[in-house]
């Protein structure tokens, strides 16, 4: 009902309150009774960890974030630590403009407890740079367990001037919850954006006013992939290659003609090469099964979905159908086959190594200097 001109306070889209299976839809009552209102989809995610697909796509997303270049504003890109490749936007500078970007990764605190922070801060760099995006600043943060927001919040306040601050970044990559964390800082108590482990939570811009200063912070909706194994699997398996703590990672010597699945999702077999370690950084949960190659075809026709777990019953049957390709790693400095969505495989370096990495089709697959 347009007469209310009211947006979800959680994910922003416009209130209506005639359609229930339309984005923005909420119950008369609610609309009436609450001060700010939230949609019935934001309030079943906080309430009851539920989520239902919305239909808007990337050209939605787009129209919303066109004019951020237009404007003089401070641009927070957030990035997922754990999915570099994944939550990376290419053409980031065709939304911002020359506007400055301040580069956040999310989910410092999931890559191990050894990790050295400042080498990986260093690696950032070079991606970015690499990209041929030029930023003011890198910061590692954990939104989740507020892990220097406060550095973030300094940073913001050292170049916002009188501009605004947009928010952006793929899907699921944390911003509503980096948001959450900045009010607090900024002296706003319950800014209210609705938060999940699911893409997609945020459905339009969301203003929030800073506490004595002109500007806003400005939550945009993530951008929408579909090259990351979490964009494909149901609610239900995302729990089970999405990490939650630090990872632990998982270390295989191997000889050729050996393979290793990871649940049903992703195979990898190492075709040739010396003896050596994969050391995989994947979800703990997430199962890693070993079997010879010439096993390997018919474990998977009789072990999947049981052993070879995700993906479920309820996942889209695209994801049983393994595409291969063939990976060529060269010896020398340690370097990562990465699965986006997933996580990523480390080899050492001291041996070429041929394999070829199953995956469903459209999952990227690509190979980068070692992260750790």
């Amino acid at each position: 009902m347009s007469e209310f001109d009211l947006s979800c306070s959680g994910c922003g889209i416009a209130i209506q309150t005639e359609e229930p299976k339309e984005p923005g839809y909420a119950p008369l009552n609610s609309v009436v009774e609450r001060e700010n209102p939230v949609c019935q989809r934001c309030y079943r995610i906080t309430h009851y960890n539920d989520v239902a697909p919305v239909a808007l796509n990337n050209a939605d997303f787009q129209k919303i974030l066109k004019d951020i270049g237009q404007r003089r504003a401070l641009v927070v890109k957030v990035v997922d630590l754990f999915d570099f490749a994944g939550s990376w936007v290419s053409d980031i500078k065709k939304y911002v403009g020359k506007n400055p970007i301040l580069l956040v990764a999310n989910k410092a605190d999931l890559l191990p407890r050894s990790t050295n922070f400042d080498k990986v801060e260093a690696w950032l760099k070079k991606e970015v740079e690499k990209q041929g995006v030029q930023v003011e600043e890198v910061i590692l943060i954990s939104a989740k367990k507020r892990l220097e927001i406060e550095h973030v919040k300094t940073a913001i306040e050292q170049r916002i001037g009188k501009g605004h601050v947009y928010v952006v970044g793929t899907a699921n990559v944390g911003k509503s919850t980096l948001i959450n964390g900045l009010m607090q800082l900024f002296g706003e108590e319950g800014s209210g954006l609705t938060t999940s482990r699911y893409p997609g939570t945020t459905l339009s811009t969301v203003r929030l006013d800073i506490p004595n200063r002109d500007g806003q912070l400005i939550d945009t909706p993530g951008i929408m992939t579909t090259h990351r194994l979490t964009d494909l699997v149901c609610p239900k398996c995302l729990r089970l290659i999405t990490p939650e703590t630090y990872i632990d990672p998982k270390t295989y010597q191997l000889n050729d003609q050996q393979t290793l699945f990871l649940g049903g999702l992703c195979r990898i077999d190492y075709l040739e090469g010396e003896r050596q370690g994969f050391t995989f950084y994947v979800a703990n949960q997430l199962n890693v099964h070993r079997t010879k190659l010439e096993n390997a075809d018919e474990l998977y026709a009789k072990h999947l979905g049981t052993l070879l777990q995700p993906p479920c019953g309820k996942c889209p049957d695209e994801l049983r159908h393994l595409v291969p390709q063939t990976i060529h790693v060269k010896s020398g400095h340690p370097q990562d086959v990465v699965i986006s969505g997933v996580g990523w495989l480390t080899l050492r370096g001291q041996h070429p190594v041929k394999l070829r990495v199953h995956v469903p089709e459209g999952v990227h697959v690509s190979v980068r200097r070692a992260l750790i």
